[in-house]
């Protein structure tokens, strides 16, 4: 690899440590501290620490970055992607619809922890100050506030620019991290016999009182696992391959096996282990560091919920939303004012409702573990779809992951009744809207299908007409007009309203779809099918890839490499605008019903969101009953 590629990589390999790696690298501060509830002898701590570095393994190092990273569509990651690879849309059956609401789930309660993640790393390091002053104690949780209401407003500066600058400070934490565990571990060397997973083994056998809820303090370790594939698209693969392998995992380990050693050395155990393996003079420095870095810790969630609902978006399970790119070298690199405003919102509350970290650390991890299965669950499908392993290869391996898994969310149920309702109930309520748009939609099509029929039956009843009685032909003027359809093959609305209302008809109709594609990029030779069709009307077919926003101007790019021409200034844009009301009868059901209104009254207005040239549009309403 040449001088310049290696330089590109090392820049990204530090970016990804800013935004990818911030949640899980924050871990120490609140994981170890929390396994101590349960016992701090010889005997628990090493069997702690096994489980904790075996858990890295387990489902950092072997599940995402040896094997789901490699379920990519053309660079992009997260659930999303992994179900569109596993089942493509427009499948059929039980498994597919079984699947489909598997991934769905796993989807919805990745926002619950995109809430749930800033506020326990924020919160963590900030307790941090506890320990210079007490007089910390009754003004930490609004510094927390303080801090998260500037994080969320630099948002729209998007994650690459960011990720810059966040990545240097998280290197020097991840740096902080090594040097604080090296310099408790000399003192105890026999720490590193809990690599040895027999440890992890005596501890759940000989421990079966605290077995369960210990697991689920475990578990905080590698909370914001599932960051590592959602950022795939942010800055690729091998940078956060990389920045794991020789970064992030030996810092973390190194770290965890310090608390240990500072906890069996110790005569008085301490509270917080990490922060006490500083000495006395570097405390403040590391509380500002610790501090800066759940700042930029929060990052990992943040840009996975933007990309998430970007493929929402397209996907077809979320409605159109305003989304802005920050980066024009960067496709992955996004921001949603809706989105950023909402996880801002319930950071807040959350914070001020549980006013700990370890309220909060009570309430995390539920949502986690169903996000990891709902993985594993599509990443066995996926397996055998792209790379053919066959049944017992695929199964051995899912299986393995899922066995730990399943015992991670068994322990975290304890947590329902202490808060982790809030987690699960957010990501069921989010589960429900994108079923219901989904389903909303799919309903409307059907119906506005079935109500003005298939376009080539149009244009054949227009040209009967006209030989029939050539009083009842509509007028023909000049120009080209273009009706947008949300169904390929069905007759438009705005272009029935049209002729209906105003008798006249364009000497050339273009009809044009944009549908999603189920991959993330669509090449520009294949964005449009043009199709000739009687009587000066023309059928364009538009795809964009689920990381991509429909841009009309795009559109008409590609029409011209197919030999038709738009002009955007000489043509007229004809969309219809719906207005869903409820139906008096049948449709869905009645809360499903009064959501998908409420829903498609916010979403973003369609001529806005294709961009179609404002001076030239004509939005024509018609009512659907749902």
């Amino acid at each position: 690899m040449s001088v310049h590629g290696d330089k590109k990589i090392s820049a990204k390999v530090i970016a990804a440590l800013g935004v990818v790696f911030g949640d899980i690298g924050t871990s120490p501060l609140y994981a170890f501290k929390e396994c101590l509830h349960y016992g701090s002898g010889k005997e628990e701590v090493m069997g702690v620490l096994s489980l904790i570095l075996w858990t890295l393994i387990l489902l950092v190092s072997i599940k995402y970055i040896a094997l789901v990273l490699r379920a990519d569509n053309k660079g992009e990651g997260g659930i999303l992607t992994l179900l569109s690879l596993a089942f493509p849309p427009g499948g059929q059956g039980k498994t597919f619809l079984t699947m489909t609401g598997v991934g769905l789930l796993g989807a919805a309660f990745l926002y619950g922890d995109g809430v749930i993640t800033p506020a326990i790393s924020v919160l963590s390091a900030v307790e941090g100050l506890k320990i210079i002053s007490p007089a910390f104690h009754s003004v930490a949780v609004y510094i927390a506030v303080g801090i998260l209401i500037a994080l969320f407003s630099v948002q729209r500066y998007g994650a690459g620019a960011l990720g810059g600058i966040f990545g240097i400070v998280i290197l020097v934490w991840f740096a902080v991290l090594f040097l604080l565990g090296v310099s408790q571990v000399w003192k105890y060397p026999e720490i590193f016999l809990s690599i040895n997973p027999l440890y992890a083994a005596a501890y759940l056998w000989g421990h079966p009182m605290v077995a369960i809820p210990v697991l689920g303090s475990v578990f905080l370790v590698v909370t914001g696992g599932e960051a590592l594939y959602a950022d795939m698209g942010h800055f690729g693969c091998k940078p956060i391959r990389i920045g794991w392998a020789f970064i992030v995992f030996p810092s973390l380990a190194m770290n965890y096996l310090g608390q240990g050693a500072l906890v069996l050395t110790s005569p008085e155990k301490p509270e917080n282990p990490f922060f006490m393996m500083a000495p006395s003079w570097a405390l403040v420095p590391l509380v500002i560091l610790a501090t800066a870095a759940t700042v930029i810790a929060s990052q990992a969630l943040i840009s996975g919920a933007f990309s998430l609902t970007m493929q929402a978006v397209q996907m077809g399970y979320l409605p159109r939303m305003q989304i802005l790119h920050t980066n024009q070298s960067e496709y992955g690199q996004i921001y949603i004012p809706q989105v950023n405003f909402i996880l801002a919102v319930g950071c807040v509350l959350l914070v001020l409702a549980f006013g700990s970290s370890s309220a909060l650390a009570a309430a995390y991890g539920i949502a986690v573990t169903l996000t990891m299965i709902a993985t594993t669950t599509l990443f066995y499908f996926a397996a055998r779809k792209l790379w053919k392993w066959n049944f017992l290869l695929a199964g051995s391996v899912c299986a393995c992951f899922l066995l730990v898994e399943v015992s991670f969310f068994a322990s975290n149920l304890l947590k329902i009744m202490s808060g982790g309702w809030f987690s699960v109930g957010m990501g069921l309520v989010v589960f429900y809207v994108m079923s219901t748009w989904k389903a909303g939609r799919a309903y409307i099509r059907k119906n506005m299908t079935n109500a003005l029929g298939r376009l080539e039956d149009f244009i054949e009843s227009i040209a009967m007409s006209g030989v029939l009685n050539p009083a009842y032909a509509p007028h023909r003027i000049k120009g080209t007009a273009v009706f947008l359809s949300s169904v390929s093959d069905a007759t438009p609305n705005a272009i029935v309203s049209n002729l209906t209302h105003n008798k006249v008809l364009h000497e050339r109709n273009i009809v044009m779809s944009i549908t999603p594609a189920p991959i993330p990029y669509v090449p520009k030779s294949e964005r449009v099918r043009v199709t000739k069709m009687s009587h000066g009307f023309y059928q364009v077919q538009a795809k964009f890839g689920f990381m991509e926003v429909p841009n009309a101007d795009d559109v008409m790019e590609a029409c011209k490499l197919k030999a038709l021409p738009i002009d955007p200034e000489r043509s007229t844009f004809f969309l219809g605008r719906e207005a869903i009301v409820s139906a008096r009868k049948g449709g869905l059901p009645f809360y499903r019903r009064t959501l998908f209104v409420a829903l498609s009254r916010n979403a973003q207005n369609a001529a806005e969101f294709f961009k179609l040239p404002p001076g030239r549009t004509i939005e024509i309403g018609r009512q659907v009953e749902v």
